[in-house]
């Protein structure tokens, strides 16, 4: 088996590409010796608890109204060519992702870190839901099969918050500077939302070899 250590933020656009692009390659070949495990990266580490207005949150990163709409131009065009419905106009929270990070965590202790890493992107960019609400993260988990009442408690705590925020800053420490960054059976990074071609040549060579 061949692990795929993957850093990525769950309001990441790229990230939820990427995700479909590899996705699609795993479905084309059914047999492959991958194992995902999601790792934290917060896109914005100071971003205040309850998140911030979505429009003023772009227009202030891309300096004004153009400067959002431009830089969400080529997300648009990849989110097609990956096959995703992503329903920006139904955003209107920009949130802070330290609990959508725990609720990760939690779910990979129970082996269900990929649904719910799905689940998420879906929530946030096809449903428009604030995904750094503690209801509509239990409500996630509870479609992914986990505790709800657990995760409630959970996020009500501090439980594993320090966790996060030192892996955050171990990726940091590493050089990781954006994400996703894939980082193949511990050695090689793969930055950026790859197209499913690349994928598909990775898991050929790996079974030319195996």
């Amino acid at each position: 088996m061949v692990k795929l250590d993957i850093l990525a933020d769950p309001i990441c656009p790229w990230c939820y590409i990427g995700k479909a692009f590899l996705d699609r390659a795993l479905e084309q070949r059914p047999d492959h010796p991958f194992i995902l495990a999601w790792h934290p990266f917060q896109l914005n580490p100071d971003m205040p608890k309850d998140g911030m207005d979505r429009r003023s949150y772009l227009e202030t990163k891309f300096g004004g109204q153009k400067g959002a709409v431009e830089a969400y131009l080529p997300v648009i065009e990849k989110a097609k060519e990956a096959g995703l419905d992503i329903n920006l106009d139904q955003i209107s929270v920009t949130p802070n992702t330290l609990d959508a990070h725990r609720l990760i965590h939690w779910a990979g202790i129970e082996g269900r870190q990929t649904a719910v890493v799905s689940m998420l992107y879906r929530a946030y960019f096809k449903d428009g839901r604030n995904i750094g609400d503690a209801e509509v993260l239990a409500d996630i988990a509870d479609s992914a099969g986990l505790d709800a009442a657990m995760i409630q408690r959970l996020l009500r705590s501090d439980a594993d918050v320090r966790e996060i925020v030192d892996r955050d800053a171990a990726a940091r420490g590493m050089g990781v500077t954006s994400v996703p960054t894939v980082i193949v059976a511990g050695q090689h990074a793969v930055p950026g939302a790859q197209p499913t071609a690349l994928w598909l040549k990775v898991l050929d060579e790996l079974a030319e070899q195996a």
